[in-house]
């Protein structure tokens, strides 16, 4: 059995799901092959983690029309607040300043999950669920998938397949690409908190001599953390349990939001930087996970991953109205030009974070509190910091 498409997106997460979104209202034929169907996805715990949604991905989740489902489940980041510990350096970003209603939203992913998985239901769509990808084989005009939906084989026809797959994609496996990996030999410690004061839709960044530790609001008295560490450390901490591990993240965090108290088991996840040595194959490109994994720190990735998703659709929606073919090679190597700079930039910038804050030399400490106390201080500094946090004064073409 042979189905004829146009694109094939590999993977029914938040980032290839949005892809999808974004193009199903166009007169192309969209498969989504889904691994986790939604009852296995609903119970999954990745459901829980907290995802910083930056003002213009919200601007995008809009356009998606999957915000009002998720506005409401929703808190709104008024403040950030970002402190080196034991230093006097600190810089404070308000929603006032730029005049909106918020620098971004924290949502808990199950939230978007759900309203994601509702309009794709709604969609035309054609959905292979569960189900998962076993063999590509490219030709000059079309590229063959054969999937594999509980005990059946079919063979897929695409003009295009998108790997929205994750961190472990089986289709860049499948391809042969390699990945560049570093390691930053750190676990970050992820949990939930209850406050003993309102968070009063502050998103915290403070970096401490092992690692960023940051607390995005989820309600007015509970917090996201996620908290980096070296390795060693972090194996220890959480091995030593949870009473270990609240007087460490009092230590560390301060009394900010008063007594923090836990909410969730904690949970550690190796830390490292990890990109695909290329972008596009023969009638294939990769997005999201399935092409970067970064650094948690300022919470770039899933907003990162969404303009993936965004910039490609306007592209090749562009490409569909003019006619040409949707896998064309210079195509798919002008969207890796495109989307390279956004990359590097997002790179440079966790990557830099994560080297500066954690680094101990007397000197260089001085320095970073100096540059803090002056982006608090200097208005054009603050005012293009604040556009970084808001997702903007980033390469969306």
């Amino acid at each position: 059995m042979t189905i004829d498409i146009d694109v094939l997106i590999v993977g029914g997460g938040l980032v290839g799901g949005s892809l999808a979104l974004a193009l199903q209202d166009q007169p192309l034929r969209i498969g989504l092959v889904e691994a986790l169907a939604a009852p296995e996805r609903a119970a999954s715990a990745s459901g829980d983690r907290a995802l910083a949604l930056s003002r213009g991905t919200v601007q995008q989740l809009k356009a998606l029309a999957l915000w009002p489902d998720v506005a409401a489940n929703s808190m709104a980041i008024r403040h950030i607040h970002v402190s080196d510990q034991g230093h006097f350096g600190k810089t404070r970003l308000k929603a006032d300043d730029p005049g909106v209603e918020a620098l971004g939203h924290v949502v808990v992913a199950r939230v978007l999950e759900k309203a994601l998985d509702q309009r794709l239901a709604e969609s035309p769509i054609q959905r292979f669920c569960p189900a998962r990808v076993m063999s590509l084989n490219a030709g000059p005009d079309r590229i063959a998938v054969t999937v594999r939906a509980g005990n059946e084989d079919v063979v897929v026809s695409a003009r295009l397949v998108v790997a929205a797959d994750g961190g472990t994609s089986t289709v860049r496996s499948l391809l042969g690409i390699e990945q560049d990996i570093h390691d930053y030999e750190q676990t970050a410690i992820v949990t939930d908190v209850h406050t003993g004061e309102d968070t009063r839709h502050t998103a915290f960044e403070r970096f401490t001599p092992s690692g960023p530790l940051a607390l995005l609001p989820i309600e007015p008295h509970r917090c996201s953390v996620v908290w980096t560490l070296g390795r060693d450390d972090a194996e220890k901490i959480l091995a030593e349990g949870e009473q270990e591990l609240m007087a460490r993240l009092r230590e560390a965090f301060g009394f900010w939001l008063g007594d923090l108290t836990l909410a969730n088991p904690p949970v550690g996840f190796p830390l490292r930087l990890i990109q695909a040595e290329s972008m596009v194959h023969q009638r294939v490109v990769l997005i999201g996970n399935a092409m970067h994994q970064i650094h948690p720190v300022a919470g770039q990735g899933f907003n990162l991953g969404l303009r993936d998703a965004a910039v490609l659709a306007d592209r090749l929606l562009t490409q569909h109205r003019l006619g040409n073919d949707l896998g064309d090679p210079d195509f798919l190597s002008q969207y890796a030009r495109a989307r390279e700079q956004d990359l590097k930039t997002v790179i440079r910038f966790t990557d830099g974070l994560v080297k500066v804050f954690s680094n101990t030399f007397p000197p260089l400490v001085a320095l970073r509190n100096l540059a803090l106390v002056a982006l608090d201080r200097l208005p054009p500094a603050k005012r293009l910091l604040t556009r970084r946090a808001m997702g903007y004064g980033i390469h969306l073409s």
